[in-house]
């Protein structure tokens, strides 16, 4: 392995801490990303259960292709004015696509949502940043508050900066598996008044630390929601990838009218779903909705109204979040590819999970927390205070330096813990887990091998 020298050809302020040695990115066999597919785990959902027929029509008559797929493009098309997926939606996306969210819920929770109440958008991003827009007030001498999860997405954080709102940290308890601990709500709550008018609780569940939430937390928090008058906005678009043994995912729907009066009538509830993440993993064809709950019957207009202004979802996204919400059945034939699809990514997503704690934890210098469900893990490093200083002498993160030094020593790029947030003096990586399992051993050996060197560079 060569010397640590990349360093001396990056500028003491990095414009996006590109690397200029030309030969380092030749060599950078894994770029650990949250795309699925380009991870390498390659998905035919489209292709197998029909939408992508729709590109093509004439295949809608050859029966060497399976017939539910080609009665399922046949109903698409029907939805679709003029016939065509060439056509513009209704906003808030086509009613049988929506109806067939509103079964989804009903099956995943046991109750039966209001169509009208579902936004079908291009992607869980677009219906964050929408939300935003209705939420955040610009004007006023306070902005508007919104308590968001460390560590977070970044475009969250930026979406909520771009309408005028101020960002409130609340840190999950690594401790405790990275759990939301409801004394770090008040402590954020409190910390907030009078720096801001707090008015929005944001989760991520499952969070992009592999952390599910147990049914009791998810009360706790809405309990906490009602008492504080705050709006709850809830991204849940890798809950189906739950893994982690015992572990089982609860929407905030089903707990919150589960809770019965006066919680379930009264507290405001956003709920996000997407075909990006998870083992749909479609990020190009940009799906997603929204569900909507508990709004004031006078607001509910408006809220239509804001969404009119707005072009409809892509129709290819829409068809993609018709497919994860309603997927081939048993007696279809096209359910057993289906199903195998499926259940094969679940399980690389799943051991891959379980070798990353396994390995990472037998390091010196590196932990990582079970990781239950998501598609993510984030081990933290312990690093020596000479690797800190040599760090801060170079004017970056420390875990910043560490994933520089890993991609020109070992060509692996994983993200800094720094740019989702971290407690002040503690360090992470975030690694993506839905990479195929080969590919992830040899992950593994060699951010084996680079840390065991990194510690010995920096005792």
């Amino acid at each position: 392995m060569k010397s640590m020298s990349i360093l001396k050809e990056i500028t003491l302020k990095p414009k996006g801490f590109c690397v200029s040695a030309q030969g380092i990115l030749d060599r950078c066999a894994e770029k650990m990303t949250a795309e699925i597919e380009q991870n390498g785990i390659k998905t035919h959902h489209l292709r197998s259960s029909g939408p992508g027929y729709l590109f093509l029509p004439s295949l809608l008559n050859d029966e060497s292709l399976p017939l539910d797929a080609r009665e399922r493009a046949q109903r698409i098309l029907e939805e679709c004015e003029g016939g065509s997926i060439g056509s513009y939606t209704f906003a808030r996306g086509i009613k049988k696509f929506r109806d067939s969210i509103c079964k989804f819920i009903t099956k995943r929770d046991g109750v039966v949502p209001d169509p009208d109440n579902i936004y079908i958008t291009s992607g869980s991003q677009t219906s964050l940043i929408m939300l935003m827009k209705m939420l955040v007030h610009s004007g006023g001498s306070l902005k508007t508050g919104v308590l968001t999860p460390v560590p977070a997405h970044t475009t969250f954080n930026m979406a909520v900066a771009g309408q005028g709102g101020l960002v409130v940290p609340y840190y999950l308890c690594e401790e405790q598996g990275w759990a939301v601990k409801l004394e770090e709500l008040h402590r954020a709550l409190h910390t907030a008044r009078g720096q801001c008018n707090p008015m929005v609780l944001y989760i991520i569940n499952p969070s992009l630390t592999g952390h599910v939430q147990s049914k009791d937390s998810i009360a706790e928090v809405i309990r906490f929601a009602a008492d504080e008058r705050l709006f709850l906005m809830v991204d849940e678009v890798h809950q189906d990838n739950v893994y982690g043994k015992e572990t089982e995912f609860y929407s905030y729907r089903r707990v919150l009218s589960e809770m019965g009066l006066p919680y379930s009538s009264t507290v405001e509830l956003a709920s996000f779903n997407s075909i990006s993440k998870s083992v749909m993993g479609e990020c190009g064809l940009r799906g997603g909705y929204l569900e909507l709950v508990n709004l004031d019957t006078l607001v509910i207009p408006y809220v239509q109204k804001f969404f009119n202004t707005h072009s409809c979802g892509s129709l290819m996204g829409q068809i993609g979040v018709d497919l994860m919400v309603d997927p081939p059945q048993p007696t279809q034939p096209s359910y057993e590819l289906y199903t195998q699809e499926v259940q094969s990514i679940k399980s690389t997503i799943r051991n891959n999970a379980q070798k990353i704690v396994e390995v990472l934890n037998g390091l010196p210098g590196i932990s990582c927390q079970p990781v239950n469900g998501g598609i993510f893990a984030f081990p933290r490093l312990h690093l020596p205070p000479s690797a800190i200083k040599h760090a801060k002498e170079k004017q970056l993160e420390p875990d910043l330096l560490y994933c520089l030094y890993l991609l020109e020593d070992e060509g692996l790029c994983v993200e800094a813990g720094c740019v989702h947030g971290q407690k002040e003096g503690t360090y992470h990586i975030r690694i993506c887990l839905a990479t195929p399992e080969k590919t992830m051993t040899n992950v593994l050996k060699r951010l084996k091998k680079f840390h065991l060197y990194f510690i010995s560079v920096f005792p």
